[in-house]
């Protein structure tokens, strides 16, 4: 078989990186001071986490060339992505080998997903109204509950905490794209404040070729078109007390070929995330937070005369409380997940509800690091599941740090599984997953070495052709090497990726996923010039789940370049694909060409 082989020399080369910069003693330890909330649902030093966890910034998203949220994720170590077309057409994501269904998406901590297809759209999210991004790599259903069972992803839209700042972006480019986006964030006295609206149409390029399955390929453009809105609100109404609100608002229209001569058929996806909040300190070591959240996917699709709805809301309540003990800090909590459906298809259930009770520790002292957590859902359609999580981590030498975990998760059907006609199967059972990890990573100033193992083997996997059913076992095993590090005004990254994704019963591997993965990136600064690079590869995979249709390996390389014209203003080149790479991660679907865009960009400094 065919693979994309990846010099030795290359692998090797974080390791030679880490022996160097240990050999000097000028270097002082620096390893990713910030905070990070998604891996134990409070504050946490990134440097004290038992989990592996990569942070995307406003600034990274700015300054790279992902076009949707899916793309500028699979950029990350540990995640591989697969598309059907370009801009704004399905995609999935799979973190750590795991399917897209068992990826969380929370946007500012509101489940967000289609209970039909059981996983969400992350193409309808703008980047635009992006401050961060937390990418959990691991099960963490001790945590969150079903889904959670490959990661988490949780964006964070903008807010304000400053002064009054105004921006706006203007973006030109291939297939006759164009975008703006403006808004505000900032802060008065005691209330901070945030809003943005964004727009973007592009007319597109076929999104399938003749390979494509069920003879649905039309050799014409497939255009996308989204309007959306964040607003973010946060008062501190009394010492130690504050109430949030958030929304984002999403209406994206995006064109699929259905066969030639046909009319296309045209999709609106309406995505609607909400939340209010109250927060306070209710003692000196006692933080309390009750919240509740709405997380609306709204899909319409027509052709000439024929429409389909498949609308999925989730009301979600949450209490939360932090305590700081002794031992570190101490997590309780009650949630509860309402899930109903609205569609022209008849499904036999149409509704259900998931209550849930967690409690967790984590802390640190000295050298040492753990975290435990367990959870306890009641479905209303399965029953309870109980899931957790035990992790410990270990700086033995000043530069380096030793970590472990194991963690159980749980995935419950989705209503397509169970009730959609023709392939659904009501009979079929809640999959579970047992996950070992360990890491180890080395920092030194501003380098960051870490080498992460894991073996995630998930219990009653569900596979969906020709009728929805439950295998004995998958095994997702793997690794991930990687590396990033800044010396003066240059700046590069590596991570290199190996996993072994297989259906036990058969051992055969699962479609979509490359044994290997490489990504690269490489960014200067000098003046008002910055100047990127970043590579993807992929080794070749199956696109079937018999393994018989091989889909290629492949490499892209995507060129940026900034330029500071005044103090306010910059603008930016991007070519996506320089090297016009033709390539598909799912059979019979384009993945775009060689493409130019520009942005002309207002940020007060």
């Amino acid at each position: 078989m065919k693979s994309c082989i990846l010099p030795a020399r290359l692998a090797a080369l974080p390791l030679a990186l880490a022996s160097a910069f240990a050999a000097s003693p000028a270097l002082a330890q620096n390893q990713l001071k910030e905070t990070v909330v998604t891996a134990t649902r409070s504050e946490t030093r990134a440097d004290a986490l038992v989990s592996d966890v990569t942070v995307i910034t406003r600034e990274d998203i700015e300054r790279g060339t992902g076009r949707t949220l899916t793309e500028v994720i699979a950029r990350a170590s540990g995640v591989q992505m697969a598309a059907n077309g370009g801009l704004g057409k399905t995609s999935s994501l799979f973190v750590r080998g795991t399917e897209s269904r068992h990826v969380l998406l929370l946007v500012d901590g509101v489940r967000y997903g289609s209970a039909t297809a059981g996983q969400p759209n992350f193409d309808t999210i703008p980047l635009e109204s992006i401050e961060r991004i937390e990418v959990l790599k691991g099960p963490a259903s001790a945590l969150y509950g079903s889904d959670a069972v490959g990661g988490v992803v949780q964006v964070f839209t903008r807010r304000g905490t400053a002064a009054f700042t105004p921006y706006a972006s203007v973006t030109a480019g291939e297939y006759e794209h164009g975008s703006v986006a403006a808004g505000f964030t900032g802060s008065s006295g005691n209330l901070g404040y945030a809003l943005g609206v964004q727009t973007l149409r592009e007319k597109g390029f076929s999104a399938t070729n003749p390979q494509v399955p069920f003879g649905a390929f039309n050799p014409d453009a497939d255009g996308f078109s989204q309007s959306s809105a964040n607003l973010a609100l946060d008062w501190k109404f009394a010492p130690g007390w504050k109430a949030d609100a958030r929304l984002l608002y999403s209406d994206v229209t995006s064109q699929f070929d259905n066969g030639p001569g046909a009319f296309d058929v045209r999709s609106g996806y309406l995505t609607r995330v909400s939340s209010v909040g109250l927060e306070g300190q209710l003692t000196a070591n006692w933080k309390s937070r009750v919240s509740f959240g709405l997380g609306e996917d709204l899909l319409n699709s027509w052709t000439a005369a024929v429409p389909t709805r498949f609308n999925s809301v989730q009301n979600q309540w949450s209490w939360l409380n932090e305590i700081a003990t002794p031992a570190g800090k101490v997590l309780l909590g009650y949630e509860q997940n309402q899930q109903k459906i609205d569609s022209t298809t008849a499904y036999t259930v149409a509704d259900r509800s998931l209550d849930s009770w967690m409690a967790g520790l984590t802390g640190s002292t000295g050298a040492h690091s753990w975290q435990l957590n367990a959870r306890r859902d009641n479905d209303s359609q399965f029953g309870g599941a109980s899931t957790g999580l035990a992790g410990y981590g270990y700086r033995f030498a000043p530069n380096w740090r030793a970590r472990a975990s194991y963690g159980t998760s749980f995935k419950a059907p989705t209503f397509n599984q169970l009730y959609f006609p023709v392939f659904g199967n009501p009979t079929t059972q809640p999959e579970s997953g047992a996950n070992t990890e360990l890491g180890l990573s080395y920092s030194a100033g501003e380098h960051l070495v870490n080498l992460v193992a894991y073996q995630n083997r998930i219990q009653g996997f569900i596979t969906t052709l020709p009728v929805v059913a439950n295998v004995p076992y998958a095994k997702l095993q793997g690794w991930t090497l990687s590396y990033e590090g800044r010396t003066g005004a240059l700046g590069y990254r590596a991570a290199l990726d190996g996993l072994d994704a297989r259906n036990e019963l058969t051992n055969l591997k699962l479609v979509r996923r490359a044994d290997s993965q490489l990504t690269a990136g490489v960014d200067y600064a000098t003046g008002p010039w910055k100047f990127g690079a970043t590579l993807l590869s992929q080794s070749e995979r199956f696109d079937d789940a018999a393994n018989t249709v091989r889909l290629g390996a492949f490499a892209t390389l995507d060129l940026s370049v900034d330029y500071q014209v005044a103090k306010d203003w910059s603008v930016q080149g991007r070519l996506v694909n320089a090297g016009d790479a033709v390539y598909q991660t799912a059979l019979g679907f384009n993945q775009v060409g060689r493409s130019a865009y520009v942005t002309l960009r207002y940020q007060p400094k």
